[in-house]
């Protein structure tokens, strides 16, 4: 039996740990938590599965060396050691993508630079001809990390970030990336088996999320392409028999409503669920969260409420003093979460919070709040849990 390898999972800071549950779940034979990542071990029919099925992934990468460089020259020479013939050819186009978090190597596109010429040149002492660059559409991307001195060469099996999903036909305002609103529902422990709301929702990238976790859905299933298809070793026979072992999409039997004030932002959110043919999946209603109601017997409610970015400190306090006064008195009985990088904002809910995560969207640090409301006062609430 053939040893498993080592694939590393790039995702965003605060999602690790359920990247991790969620990579086991699909089959991983064991995985490592490390920062905006998570390395996992398995045969190629798991990295097939965690490009096509993995919800909070942003690129699957395999590691193919590892190394120490003091200076770029060791760098360019690691690099031209390596065997690239296992999985390039003159036909082949290449590109590099290099981070670097290095006070010798600052500059990530001379590192790419360093990197490409190693390759070429390695190509062209022994056959004398080299492969192109097409960073557009490449048939081997080869992600190049550093880290102070420590060197990791990957080949990027995605080809290009996961959290582009296929839906999104237009932005409102700043748009949720994908993968974080897939590990926001994800975080709440939501499956499917009671309401769910998004009661601001802009373009509607929680509700959809949530609609195709409820489905069942794979988010990867109406991506064009992979990186890992122009492998030189890739297996179609096995691709397609990891496709059809996915479960079957389920008929989703709860509500999903996504809710907005703005008729454009739920005509977007209309149109990017009729691309994912999800629109008998979700609810719209153009309405206000300010009086608004939920289900008698409570829901699991996610929002993303501006941060104040553009407005002044009374009006954050008024907004979020109002969304807490509508959680309390429209939503009892419901599970809140509340994304926001306004701590100010988050100080006037007026709710008890039940937990806190550091989630991170794009650049700004936010908070993701839990509150737990309920029907009466807090004391009866609690002995209620106690003695139920």
């Amino acid at each position: 039996m053939s040893h498993p390898e080592k694939f590393h999972a790039k995702t965003l800071k605060g999602l690790e740990q359920l990247l991790a549950d969620e990579l086991l779940e699909l089959g991983a034979e064991r995985t490592e938590v490390v920062n905006r990542g998570v390395n996992f071990y398995g045969g190629r029919a798991m990295l097939y599965r965690a490009n096509v099925a993995s919800r909070l992934s942003l690129r699957i990468l395999l590691p193919i060396q590892r190394f120490r460089a003091e200076d770029p020259e060791t760098l360019y020479r690691k690099v031209k050691e390596y065997d690239w013939s296992l999985h390039l050819d003159n036909r082949m186009t290449f590109a590099i993508d290099a981070v670097t978090f290095s006070p010798i190597f600052k500059n990530s596109h001379y590192v790419a630079l360093k990197v490409k010429d190693a390759i070429a040149d390695r190509f062209r002492d022994r056959t004398h001809l080299r492969p192109s660059v097409n960073r557009e559409h490449p048939d081997l991307l080869v992600n190049v990390h550093i880290s102070g001195k420590e060197v990791t060469i990957s080949l990027d099996s995605s080809g290009g970030s996961l959290h582009r999903r296929g839906y999104r036909t237009g932005t409102f305002e700043a748009p949720l990336n994908e993968v974080l609103a897939a590990g926001m529902v994800m975080a709440t422990g939501w499956k499917g088996e009671r309401p769910f709301i998004d009661p601001m929702c802009g373009s509607g990238t929680l509700a959809i999320e949530a609609a195709m976790i409820a489905a069942g859905i794979p988010p990867g299933l109406f991506r064009k392409q992979y990186g890992f298809e122009h492998w030189k070793d890739f297996d179609r026979d096995l691709m397609e028999h990891v496709v059809r072992q996915l479960p079957r999409e389920k008929k989703v039997s709860v509500p999903i409503i996504a809710r907005d004030a703005d008729r454009e932002a739920v005509k977007l959110t209309r149109q990017q669920l009729r691309q994912m043919q999800l629109e008998d999946a979700v609810t719209l209603e153009v309405r206000d969260f300010k009086g608004s109601e939920g289900p008698p017997d409570g829901a699991t409610i996610v929002m993303n409420p501006p941060y104040g970015e553009r407005m002044d400190a009374g009006h954050i306090g008024s907004l979020y003093s109002m969304i807490g006064t509508t959680l309390k008195h429209g939503y009892p009985g419901s599970d809140a979460w509340i994304l926001s990088s306004s701590r100010e904002g988050l100080r006037h809910i007026g709710l008890k919070p039940e937990r806190k995560m550091v989630l991170f969207n794009g650049a700004l640090e936010c908070l993701y709040v839990n509150y737990r409301t309920f029907s009466g006062r807090w004391k009866e609430f609690k002995s209620s849990e106690t003695t139920g």
